[in-house]
């Protein structure tokens, strides 16, 4: 083969898949993201997005408020567009928008620490000291591969002390960390010519071939070369772009509110449309042992307008069906305010929005004693039935058994579907 000089066209990755389209090939081509998806008439990839509210967000300041009752505290309701809905008064934008969404106020948990608990909402199982457990993000990225996206299939947006692993599945499906999406991703322009790029990558190879040798087993475990090869194919993509917020409109950029929160939900929806399979978006702050109104307060001002700009994009673009949006956090705040005017820990009777990927909208699930009397609420819902739910709508086999590596075979989720969240 010749080599390339100045005069020969360079085709980019995107001329390559246009011919092959036109050329009448494209059953040779991966799953597209949702864009294209739609403009070749094919099923758009489904996708996952979670809003993690670290700290354990409070029920009675957000989705199921109880005013003028011993437990409800100084927080009014609202009414919402779903007849008979009403949500806490600091969320007048999602009650707009909450309609396109299913409520469920009784789910329930039997991990109350912030570390337990996290790892029981964001894999479905109570920590085991023999094994971790994968996330639902990091299973959809395992279990719904598309060789189309050369950017992580799981991504984890803002700070998070407790981030999505990949477990048993392998550290490769561990969530790609961005910790200020405002930003955009650092150190992937490389800062050499293509030439010197070249050379440099040829020099590496040699240097892993050498290594190998005798040690196969060994370098095959550090994921090395996977990890190098993967970083490299990234930084040459164009679906980086999903990460600069600034090329939105800046009234788009307003709707989200400008707080490195409301970038980051904006960033999800930018990478939902290339095709990345799950993306979690954290916001911190909710752990109100003290001065619990204010906390929650400050937060919802956060909160609401960024997640009822992503649901309203979502649902504007054409994108509402293709992806399941789960709000939640590790569990929520107390019926009781203890004596510094704070709530406290309470994993019996939290509540979530969950909706999109095809699930029914306007569903509210469960109930909670207004009194503060009844520990357990009405039709309680266990984490694992709701991530089998999600992991059923999104064509995943929630029931298959994996081999971990010491040979343990390990369902990927232990729950059952909600019959009435699947039409």
């Amino acid at each position: 083969m010749r080599p390339m000089n100045h005069t020969t066209p360079a085709f980019s990755r995107r001329d390559v898949l246009t011919l092959a389209s036109s050329l009448g090939l494209s059953f040779l081509l991966p799953a597209l993201g949702p864009k294209l998806a739609r403009a070749r008439g094919e099923e758009r990839p489904k996708s996952l997005i979670t809003i993690w509210l670290a700290g354990g967000p409070s029920q009675l300041e957000s989705w199921d408020p109880h005013p003028g009752t011993r437990i409800g505290g100084d927080t009014k309701a609202i009414d919402t567009q779903l007849p008979g809905l009403r949500i806490a008064e600091w969320f007048p934008r999602m009650a707009e928008e909450i309609h396109h969404l299913n409520v469920i106020r009784s789910m329930v948990s039997k991990e109350g620490d912030h570390e337990r608990g996290t790892y029981m909402v964001k894999t479905g199982y109570r920590p085991d000291p023999t094994l971790v457990h994968p996330s639902i993000g990091a299973i959809l990225a395992h279990q719904l591969p598309n060789p189309q996206v050369q950017i992580p299939l799981h991504i984890s947006l803002n700070p998070s002390q407790w981030p999505g692993r990949g477990g048993f599945l392998g550290d490769q499906f561990d969530a790609f960390k961005v910790f200020d999406p405002k930003s955009g991703l650092a150190n992937v322009n490389r800062r050499v010519d293509d030439a010197r790029q070249s050379r440099r990558t040829k020099g590496l190879e040699i240097v892993e071939q050498s290594f190998r040798r005798g040690r196969r087993l060994q370098a095959d475990g550090t994921l090395h070369q996977d990890t190098v090869q993967r970083a490299l194919d990234m930084m040459g993509s164009e679906q980086l772009a999903a990460f600069q917020v600034d090329k939105e409109p800046e009234e788009v950029r307003e709707a989200y509110g400008n707080t490195q929160f409301g970038m980051g939900c904006l960033v999800a929806r930018r990478l939902l449309e290339e095709g990345v399979r799950s993306i979690e978006v954290s916001l911190d702050g909710f752990d109100s042992h003290v001065n619990n109104l204010e906390t929650q307060k400050a937060r919802a001002e956060t909160l609401d307008p960024a997640l009822a700009a992503l649901v309203h994009d979502l649902v504007e673009r054409d994108l509402f069906d293709s992806t399941i949006l789960l709000c939640i956090g590790e569990f929520g705040r107390t019926p009781e305010i203890n004596g510094l005017g704070g709530r406290d820990h309470w994993p019996s009777g939290f509540s979530c929005l969950v909706g999109g990927g095809g699930l029914p909208r306007g569903t509210v699930i469960g109930s909670t004693d207004p009194e503060g009397e009844k520990k357990t609420p009405d039709d309680p819902i266990e984490v694992p039935d709701l991530y089998a739910t999600i992991l059923e709508a999104l064509g995943v086999d929630y029931a298959r058994e994996i081999i971990t590596p010491v040979g343990r075979p390990m369902a990927l989720c232990q729950g059952s579907p909600i019959e009435r969240l699947l039409l």
